[in-house]
């Protein structure tokens, strides 16, 4: 029996709801959709659904020799590198056919210094299955994991599952000397754990009603969870509270951070029931995060220190901050690892990230160096505190994703895996360039580029810009196996380095955010204008990708500049920004104010808001194709943002293609296993294609 599918795309009812704010009076007709537990509502998603099904029934061919691509030239049956922890290695490792990764350990043979490795992603001798991510979730539409932290002896593993994609998790404790999962169940948590020197007390995270992290508990292992004891509680709705272990495993470090100000307290490992101890007051605009280093704490800060600098501080008695790295406008320290004979900081510099080491009592130090013009580097696990090599992370537009041992004191690097690209895949095939655009202002732009060689540079090749933009994260140049099925298609791939993410520093995430934004969205246009007037491709082939924060972005320029682009894909895009903004009810919205404004209380925010909300300024315009790809259970971008928005160019701007793919049973992150994850970027990537005309 088949289901006929419609013709048409579904109708939705105009239900008038007035908004008034600051003397501006707005009618929203599509508010009712934001009620979840209405019938209607589901109904309305499910016939968006059937619609889009529809709509791309001519591409399920391409879709499905798309998931193969992916599929083949993934080495479905792998090992992560060994990472060691005490006596164990630590590593993941996924089996052909197998959505989830099955985290496992083998003991430290005597005298072994490098991790022990397969070729083919086989167990290794002595396994000990750990967690079985498939086991979990079976019988389950979604899984994922929240925490997974060894307790320092290694006996137990505190980890906590969410089977709906609302983040919130179920805490447990399993005991790997027996397998035993103990009674220790705690439901409702948020991500990060930290275990007391003696593996008897754990520290975890509680949310309130908006999904923000702010109770620290103190859980005694074995004991009900009715008698765990709050440690730390903020009330200042725009702060979220985080906690860890730090990495010399003496202190549990609670870090208290809004997005414009940070508080940190420490407590004893070995004292798991003392009162946290402040390292230094908040202060409003001052951001700092706290590392143990000996004696001493290190503090990265941006105090008088618009791009951080580096300090340091007395273990025994938290006070005046002595320099460490003095301020270098233009060179971002974004964080700092300390190892018992040397501190690694990551730093990112020209629009590149950064490696810098300096050895312990010494101010010499040298930055790590590399080969290409365009890369991504960054420290990756390190779980040991007395070591000499670091492992690091490193990638490109051409060069999978490769981990590194590097010696901290000769510099030697050894390359421990890079991940396999099966089917033949020689990156000397494909080339990387780096373009720049100038914007409205004169500030200039950086523009990532990726394309196999050979495809012209005529203005007939079409490209798939992407771009992000927002609290001060950096869409640093990366390799992707999914890609590589548009660039054998001839497709140009791009990334936009606009103001709002933290590319170029601090300054360039300032000019970006609160009543700066809209730099955000002009940069891409001129990001796109760019590659247009420099023969990369042309307008109609172009088309502008976007999650999330980035899904903003996008649907903001397809009002701004809807010539410039044959099609938008927007993925769980944040494209009614003003009416979440003005309702603190609403998850995140209070810890949001200090990136967008607050407009319940500024007016100028509020009119800058609304001059730039996608969902506000839908006009009667010719709008490229859109694609939406939303989730249910999103708790950070609510499904019905691009419900509303689709249900509104609709209306505004009959006769375009917009089209709404909502995920009943996600979260922000889409579909949680990795086949799934395929096949959504198959889907997407085939109604790329299509748009650009190459289906």
């Amino acid at each position: 029996m088949t289901t006929e599918l419609p013709s048409t795309p579904p109708a939705v009812r105009r239900i008038p709801s007035v908004r008034t704010q600051h003397g501006d009076t707005v009618t929203d007709e599509y508010a009712w959709l934001a009620d979840r537990d209405n019938p209607e509502t589901i109904a309305h998603l499910e016939a968006e659904n059937a619609w889009t099904d529809h709509a791309t029934a001519h591409l399920v061919p391409l879709q499905n020799t798309i998931f193969e691509e992916i599929k083949r030239r993934t080495q479905e049956t792998d090992l992560s590198v060994p990472s060691r922890k005490g006596g164990f290695w630590y590593y993941t490792r996924t089996v052909e056919g197998s959505q989830y990764a099955i985290h496992c350990r083998v003991p430290v043979r005597a005298g072994e210094t490098d991790p022990p490795v397969t070729d083919d992603g086989a167990p290794l001798t002595g396994e000990q299955v750990l967690l079985d991510g498939n086991a979990l979730a079976e019988g389950k539409d979604f899984f994922a994991l929240g925490t997974f932290d060894v307790s320092p002896d290694g006996r137990f593993l505190a980890y906590s599952v969410d089977f709906a994609g609302d983040e919130r998790f179920t805490l447990k404790v399993k005991d790997l000397e027996t397998g035993e999962v103990l009674p220790d169940e705690v439901p409702d948590t948020s991500y990060g754990t930290a275990w007391s020197a003696d593996a008897g007390t754990l520290f975890y995270l509680t949310v309130d009603d908006a999904w923000r992290p702010h109770r620290v508990w103190r859980h005694t292992v074995g004991e009900p969870a009715a008698q765990d004891v709050i440690v730390y509680e903020e009330p200042d709705e725009r702060f979220w509270v985080s906690v860890h272990l730090s990495r010399s495993e003496k202190f549990i470090i609670i870090d208290v951070h809004s997005k414009m100000t940070s508080e940190v307290r420490v407590v004893d490992a070995q004292a798991p029931t003392a009162e946290p101890a402040v390292i230094a007051e908040r202060r409003q605009g001052v951001e700092y995060s706290v590392e143990h280093h000996g004696h001493r704490f290190l503090i990265l800060h941006n105090d008088g220190a618009e791009d951080f600098a580096l300090a340091y501080t007395s273990v025994d008695n938290p006070g005046d901050w002595v320099e460490l790295i003095g301020h270098e406008p233009g060179t971002r320290l974004e964080g700092v690892d300390a190892f018992s004979r040397h501190i690694v900081v990551s730093l990112r510099r020209d629009g590149l990230t950064g490696l810098r080491v300096i050895a312990d009592g010494s101010t010499d130090s040298y930055d790590m160096k590399f080969p290409e013009p365009l890369y991504s580097v960054g420290l990756a696990a390190n779980p040991e505190y007395d070591v000499k090599t670091v492992r690091i992370s490193y990638t490109s537009m051409v060069t999978p994703d490769s981990v590194y041992d590097v010696d901290l004191v000769t510099q030697a690097m050894t390359l421990r895996k890079r991940r396999p690209v099966l089917g033949g895949y020689d990156p000397l095939e494909y080339e990387q360039f780096r373009e720049w655009a100038v914007a409205d202002d004169g500030t200039r732009v950086p523009i990532s580029i990726v394309a196999r060689k050979g495809t012209p540079r005529n203005g007939t090749a079409p490209l798939l810009l992407y771009g992000y933009g927002s609290y001060e994260s950096s869409i640093d140049p990366y390799f992707s196996i999914a890609r590589l099925s548009l660039l054998d298609r001839g497709v140009v791939f791009a990334i936009a380095h606009i103001r709002g993410g933290g590319e170029l520093g601090r300054r360039w995430y300032e000019d970006g955010r609160l009543l700066a934004k809209k730099n955000t969205f002009t940069d891409f246009v001129a990001c796109a204008r760019v590659l247009v007037r420099n023969s990369w491709t042309a307008a109609d082939r172009l088309v502008a990708r976007g999650a999330s924060a980035g899904g903003l972005l996008v649907g903001a320029v397809a009002n701004l500049a809807p010539e410039a682009f044959a099609g938008i894909v927007a993925q769980v895009p944040f494209v009614d920004p003003l009416n979440t903004i003005l309702d603190p009810s609403l998850p995140l919205t209070v810890t949001e104010w200090e990136e967008w404004g607050n407009p319940l209380e500024s007016a100028d925010v509020y009119a800058y808001m609304k001059s730039y909300s996608p969902y506000e300024n839908v006009a009667a315009l010719r709008y490229p194709a859109i694609l939406a790809v939303s989730s249910l259970n999103d708790t950070r971008v609510l499904y019905h943002e691009p419900t509303k928005w689709i249900a509104r160019l609709r209306e505004v701007a009959p006769g375009g293609s917009y089209l709404l793919k909502t995920e009943m049973g996600a979260g922000h992150g889409g579909p949680s296993g990795r086949y799934d994850a395929w096949k959504e970027e198959a889907f997407v990537t085939a109604w790329t294609l299509d748009v650009m005309g190459l289906s």
